[in-house]
């Protein structure tokens, strides 16, 4: 039947309390006590090891007194249901949730591209996408939309904002539309446009600059 805190019953081998190995112990299965979780300590490191029919290590993980490190070819996790929530390959990262949440003060930080269809803020919390010393770039083969629901866009720049469309028109679809802070020139003579410039209006909804009339 066993010895000391050993037993030998029809599941297996029943080990009772703490137990140590000096070496190595091979088991197709190793199961907690229904009422108790297993536990696996170690004084310097823990490492579980998968190797293949060569012997050869296929997979490790090591949890360390400072980290907690995996060796493979492919990181998971799943949900109970089976659906992966969190994937890592040599390729990629996979995040398989609904809603990533960064929940830092200092936002996300990415020192390349992010590719993602849809960026948004969390409710009645502003969404601000910021490059503090470089420059901040969108693309989108088929247009890229910006929407605020209850409340303004802004675009703030210290140089020049650029709204360039190498094949289309710029569509400003407003009730007004306002240039507060164009400059306004004095009456003069005839002839002096003082280098200014009027912005005329064709019939089609074209505009063009020409030369501000003396009277302009």
């Amino acid at each position: 039947t066993g010895m000391g805190h050993l037993r030998v019953t029809k599941e297996g081998l029943r080990l009772e309390g703490e137990s140590e190995f000096l070496f190595p112990l091979y088991a197709k299965e190793i199961h907690s006590r229904v009422d108790s979780s297993l536990l696996l300590q170690s004084t310097h490191n823990v490492t579980v090891n998968a190797r293949n029919s060569n012997g050869e290590v296929t997979g490790r993980l090591n949890v360390g007194p400072k980290m907690v490190e995996f060796h493979g070819q492919q990181f998971q996790i799943n949900s109970k249901d089976g659906k992966p929530l969190f994937t890592v390959d040599e390729n990629e990262v996979v995040i398989g949730t609904d809603k990533l949440r960064v929940t830092g003060p200092e936002g996300a930080l990415f020192e390349h591209s992010v590719e993602t269809p849809l960026v948004k803020a969390e409710a009645f919390k502003q969404l601000r996408l910021e490059s503090p010393t470089r420059s901040l770039s969108m693309d989108a083969p088929r247009g890229i939309n910006i929407k605020a629901q209850a409340g303004n866009i802004e675009a703030l720049s210290q140089m020049d904002i650029k709204l360039h469309s190498s094949d289309g028109v710029l569509l400003l679809d407003a009730e007004t539309v306002r240039l507060p802070k164009l400059p306004e020139g004095t009456r003069g003579g005839s002839g002096i446009s003082q280098g200014l410039y009027e912005i005329c209006v064709c019939p089609d909804g074209k505009l063009y600059l020409s030369v501000a009339g003396g009277g302009s």
